[in-house]
């Protein structure tokens, strides 16, 4: 496989002559980058492209690399801790393997491997990555140096307080339940509520909220047709009240018609009960979205 030359000159022969890209010692550095949404903790690598701990909103970091030159091919990568060289009684950490796929960035790491890399780091501990290339299946190295670690993570922990309690991801689709038969909201409804307009304030671009309302089978079809109106309505009050525009909202309601669960006993029926939250990022429309008949879930 040939090699630029400015590349060449950044690769270091490993003790198992793998291809191992790592930045010279003395030119290591963090970079944190974030607002509410996302942290990030970036460690250029030298020929590659970088190390990056990435934290999102509503959840625990993830490690992964990002290459434009896509040097990793598909398979599976052994993740490391390493020992430094400077601690002779220590041995290499294995975290076991990251699933690498195309792209410029081949993997991410799980919660819990970021989570022992983030540690080892503050113990002197390089994360590497051992793999093959894409092109040729030469043995490949990539390691992380923990020079200078400290202070960037003190400012990445800092940048992780501000971090909102939820992504996108995790409440474009969202329930409110109402656990007794009344259709007013209760604690447990509203405190889910304001987590969703915690973020709605964060993120304008989100400007399009379905309300689909349901009941349980408790009663007759026009009665629970009443209840599913009454419970959409009520969630769309209270988004109102705190800012939404009103012209933002679609409401609709199908009383017993789709239940999550058989209402078979008061556990289900109590599931049933409830209004779906669909957000979008789209532009405001008029009634294209109240024409659909298949309701969220």
């Amino acid at each position: 496989m040939r090699l630029r030359p400015l590349i060449l000159a950044c690769l270091l022969a490993s003790p198992a002559n793998a291809i191992t890209f790592q930045t010279r010692l003395e030119r290591v550095e963090w970079q944190v980058e974030g607002d509410q949404f996302e942290c990030r903790l970036v460690q250029p690598i030298a020929g590659f492209g970088t190390g990056e701990f990435v934290r999102r909103a509503g959840e625990q970091a993830i490690f992964r690399l990002q290459s434009p030159d896509r040097w990793l091919g598909s398979g599976s990568a052994t993740l490391l801790a390493a020992a430094a060289p400077w601690q002779p009684t220590r041995s290499d950490i294995n975290l076991g393997v990251v699933s690498v796929g195309g792209g410029e960035i081949p993997f991410n790491s799980s919660h819990l491997q970021a989570g022992r890399l983030l540690s080892g780091l503050l113990e002197g501990r390089s994360p590497v990555v051992r793999h093959r290339t894409l092109h040729g299946g030469e043995s490949l190295e990539v390691r992380l140096l923990p020079a200078r670690f400290g202070k960037a993570y003190e400012d990445y922990r800092a940048c992780t307080t501000k971090l909102l309690p939820v992504n996108f991801d995790q409440i474009r689709q969202s329930q409110i339940g109402f656990p007794t038969s009344d259709v007013a909201l209760d604690d447990v409804g509203r405190a889910k509520l304001d987590i969703i307009l915690q973020f709605l304030k964060a993120d304008p671009s989100v400007n399009r909220i379905q309300l689909d309302g349901h009941s349980d089978n408790s009663g007759n079809r026009l009665t629970n047709r009443d209840l599913s109106r009454r419970r959409a309505l009520a969630v769309e009050e209270y988004l109102i009240a705190n800012g939404v525009p009103k012209e933002q909202i679609t409401v609709r309601f199908h009383g017993e018609r789709y239940p999550l669960v058989a209402n078979n006993g008061p556990a289900n029926r109590a599931k049933n009960r409830r209004v779906t939250l669909r957000l979008e990022r789209a532009p405001v429309t008029t009634t294209a979205a109240a024409e659909q008949v298949t309701p969220s879930s």
